[in-house]
C-alpha cells in the first residue's frame, strides 16, 4: 500500500511492555506466596519422616509441584516487563501466558496424579496414622488459606496470577483432605476416608485447570477476548457519522488485561477534509474507550473505493 494512502493512527494506552502488565502489581504476594510454599514443603516433609504419613508426604509432593508453579510465574513476570525492543515490539508479554500454559499441564499432572492414586488406595487401602498428621495438615491449610488471600485479587486480573492461584488452591484442598481424612480415620478406623478425600481434590482441580487452559490457548491463537462482542463493536463503530465500511476488524490479546484492537474504517470524503480526519480518529477511540475496554487502538482510516486499489497493490 502506498504511504500517500497509510492514515493508520494509534490512541490509547503506551504500547504492550512498557507500562507493565496485570501481573506485575502482584508480583510481591506471589514472592510471600513461594516463600509460605517452601516453609510448609520442609514442615511436611519432616512431618511425613516423624509420623510415617503418606498422606503428608504426597501433599509435600504437591506443594513442590507448586512451589515450581509459581516460580514459573515470577519469571514469566520478569520477562514479560522487560521492555520491547526494535525486533520483539511487544516485549515478552505472552511469556506470563506461556507461563499459565505451564501451570495448566503442570496441574493436570498433579490432579492425574491425585486421581490414580485414590483409586490405587480404594483398592488396596494403607493404614494412615493420625494425631501429628492431623497437626501438619492444620499448619498447611492456615498457610495456604493466607496464601490464596494475598492471591485472590490478582487471579481476576491476571491468567499468570490465577494459574499460581489454583496451584496453592490444590494445595488448601490437599491440606484439608490430609486433616479431614485423619479425624476420620482416628474416629472411626475406616481407612477408606483417605483416599475418597484425594479422589474429590483430583475431581476438583481438573475441570478449573481444563478452563484456564483453554483460556491460555484462546489468547495464544489470538481469540477476541470473552468480553468483547465482536457484533457490537462493528455496530458501534459503523453508527459513527460519516463511516461508510469497515473491514479488516481484529481484537486479541497479547496477555492479561492488555486487550489490542486494529480495523480498517471506510469513511466519506468529505468527513476527512477541513480537520475530519483527526476528529474522525478521536470519535473512534472514544467510541471504543466508553462501551468497551480495548484501549490501545489502531484505526486505518480510508476513503471509499480505497479498498478495490489496496486490493491491486497487494498480492
Amino acid at each position: 500500500m502506498g504511504a500517500g494512502h497509510d492514515h493508520g493512527h494509534s490512541h490509547g494506552a503506551p504500547p504492550p511492555g512498557t507500562s507493565g502488565t496485570a501481573a506485575a502489581a502482584y508480583r510481591g504476594r506471589l514472592r510471600i506466596a513461594l516463600g509460605i510454599t517452601l516453609t510448609v514443603l520442609v514442615a511436611e516433609i519432616i512431618g511425613s519422616a516423624l509420623t510415617g504419613s503418606l498422606a503428608l508426604l504426597a501433599d509435600a509432593g504437591h506443594m513442590a509441584t507448586d512451589a515450581v508453579g509459581v516460580s514459573m510465574a515470577l519469571v514469566a513476570i520478569h520477562f514479560a516487563n522487560r521492555p520491547a525492543s526494535a525486533r520483539r515490539t511487544y516485549g515478552y508479554a505472552r511469556a506470563e501466558i506461556l507461563a499459565a500454559l505451564l501451570n495448566c499441564l503442570l496441574l493436570l499432572g498433579v490432579g492425574g496424579y491425585i486421581l490414580f492414586e485414590a483409586v490405587d488406595r480404594l483398592i488396596n487401602p494403607t493404614d494412615v496414622p493420625g494425631g501429628m498428621t492431623v497437626v501438619f495438615g492444620l499448619i498447611g491449610m492456615v498457610a495456604n488459606v493466607i496464601s490464596l488471600a494475598l492471591l485472590m485479587r490478582g487471579q481476576k486480573e491476571s491468567l499468570n496470577v490465577r494459574g499460581a492461584f489454583l496451584e496453592v488452591l490444590s494445595d488448601a484442598l490437599g491440606s484439608l483432605a490430609v486433616v479431614v481424612s485423619a479425624l476420620v480415620i482416628m474416629a472411626t478406623g475406616w481407612t477408606q476416608a483417605d483416599p475418597i478425600a484425594s479422589l474429590v481434590i483430583g475431581l476438583m482441580i481438573v475441570p478449573r485447570t481444563l478452563k484456564l487452559l483453554r483460556e491460555a490457548l484462546d489468547i495464544l491463537l489470538e481469540a477476541a477476548p470473552k468480553d468483547v462482542d465482536m457484533d457490537e463493536v462493528r455496530a458501534h463503530i459503523m453508527g459513527l457519522p460519516g463511516v461508510m465500511d469497515l473491514h479488516d476488524l481484529h481484537v486479541w490479546t497479547i496477555t492479561s488485561g492488555m486487550p489490542v484492537l486494529s480495523a480498517h474504517v471506510v469513511v466519506d470524503q468529505s468527513a476527512l477534509e477541513a480537520g475530519g480526519h483527526e476528529k474522525m480518529l478521536h470519535d473512534l477511540q472514544g467510541c471504543l474507550g466508553e462501551h468497551f475496554d480495548v484501549e490501545h487502538c489502531t484505526f486505518q482510516l480510508e476513503p471509499s473505493g480505497h479498498a478495490e486499489h489496496e486490493a491491486k497493490l497487494c498480492h
